[in-house]
């Protein structure tokens, strides 16, 4: 890692973290100027009274009914798929939204940064803007939207309420775009950990094999720098001590505390070090094709492509290994380092009980051919494209054949 190389870091987002922290979030859209806020969630949460219960908020704590819910929309869909982002459009503009609440995990977060910008570019047809499968803008000509934005994210896994970047995914194509610009990412990011607390054991733990892998393909980028490995590694031991503490008491708000600000930090660490993304190269693919959860994709995916690409991660095994709490890091040489990161990726898998293949999934192994291309075509594929027989490989050991 060169120290003196040029890199930019940035974390536009205000994060307001607490147990019990979104009944701030009148005020803060009134800070804002915000006046008619749209609500993007999903059906699970307003299932379980999450979504209400934010809209209480409002109808509570408004300073002089201002600002109000203009709607609420809990039809994104898992993924952030393209056809709810277009319904979620339609609605702000029907409702004169002028701001954005997104309350939920991943696909939610993402798709409330599509929603902003379609409704900034008066974009009506997403699926061509993301044609190509990326759609990069730069600053100066990429300018704020004036569109005030809050993340509270549900879960802590995916980071997404901190980073310029959305991954949407196209139905018809079953490809998973690629959306970055500056300032898509929210104005503000609201950790409150107490709306975990009914979150399933499963989510949590495949949610935190993607925070997991933020910070751990971060720490292996040839552009990380000293700010993204102040955040990866901390991260990445945060997640390693408290997980179990977790999963064994899902009611440790402490620990789900410090879960989700890892997930955040994490996530903003992989973000500002974006390059070699092996793992999530893999993931996109096979998410876009068989719907595999992006965490569990993730977490499946993380100590196999390590192990087949290790001539690429031993450089970086004894950062591996810190970052993942081994012992006695400095003795060892880089290939132990590697493969002691390797075993503590898995024994944290085995002691929460995460499942470390598809094979409930069953990916079909004449497919295999289809899959390397869907890798090879992924857009983090353009950073390091990965040698077919390592992809094979990855694909035959991952899929459980």
């Amino acid at each position: 890692m060169s120290t003196s190389s040029y890199f930019q870091f940035g974390m536009r987002t205000q994060i307001h973290s607490a147990v019990g922290a979104i009944l701030r979030l009148p005020a803060l859209f009134y800070g804002m100027g915000a006046k008619n806020v749209l609500i993007l969630s999903d059906q699970g949460l307003k299932h379980i009274g999450v979504v209400d219960q934010v809209v209480d908020i409002f109808k509570v704590n408004g300073r002089d009914s201002k600002p109000a819910v203009a709607a609420v929309f809990t039809d994104i869909s898992p993924d952030a798929e393209i056809a709810s982002i277009h319904a979620a459009v339609k609605l702000a503009r029907e409702t004169g939204a002028d701001a954005i609440l997104a309350l939920g995990g991943g696909s939610v977060l993402d798709a409330s940064k599509a929603i902003k910008y379609c409704l900034q570019h008066n974009i009506q047809d997403l699926s061509v803007t993301l044609m190509a499968g990326v759609k990069m803008d730069l600053w100066p000509e990429a300018q704020p939207s004036n569109i005030p934005h809050i993340a509270v994210p549900t879960t802590a896994g995916t980071g997404a309420e901190v980073t310029p970047v959305a991954v949407i995914y196209n139905a018809k194509s079953h490809v998973k775009g690629l959306l970055a610009a500056p300032f898509l990412e929210a104005d503000m990011a609201v950790l409150d950990a107490k709306l975990m607390e009914q979150l399933p054991v499963a989510i949590t733990i495949a949610t935190a094999m993607d925070a997991l892998t933020h910070a751990l393909e971060s720490l292996a980028s040839p552009t990380a720098n000293h700010f993204t490995d102040a955040h990866a590694f901390r991260a990445a031991q945060l997640i390693e001590e408290t997980l179990p503490l977790v999963v064994e008491n899902p009611a440790d708000l402490n620990g789900r505390s410090s879960f989700l600000q890892a997930s955040t930090m994490a996530c903003n660490a992989v973000a500002n070090a974006l390059n070699v993304n092996m793992v999530h190269n893999c993931s996109h693919a096979l998410g876009g094709l068989y719907r595999i959860p992006h965490g569990e994709a993730n977490g499946v995916l993380l100590p196999i492509v390590f192990d087949e690409m290790r001539d690429f991660y031993m450089a970086n095994g004894k950062r591996l290994a810190t970052a993942m709490n081994c012992d006695n890091v400095s003795g060892l040489s880089n290939e132990q380092a590697l493969d002691q990161a390797i075993a503590r990726i898995k024994a944290l898998q085995q002691k929460v009980g995460f499942d470390p293949v598809f094979t409930r999934h069953g990916i079909p192994r004449e497919e295999l051919d289809k899959i390397a291309a869907a890798i090879a075509s992924d857009p983090m594929g353009m950073f390091y494209p990965i040698p077919g027989d390592k992809v094979k490989a990855i694909i035959s050991r991952a899929a459980g054949w």
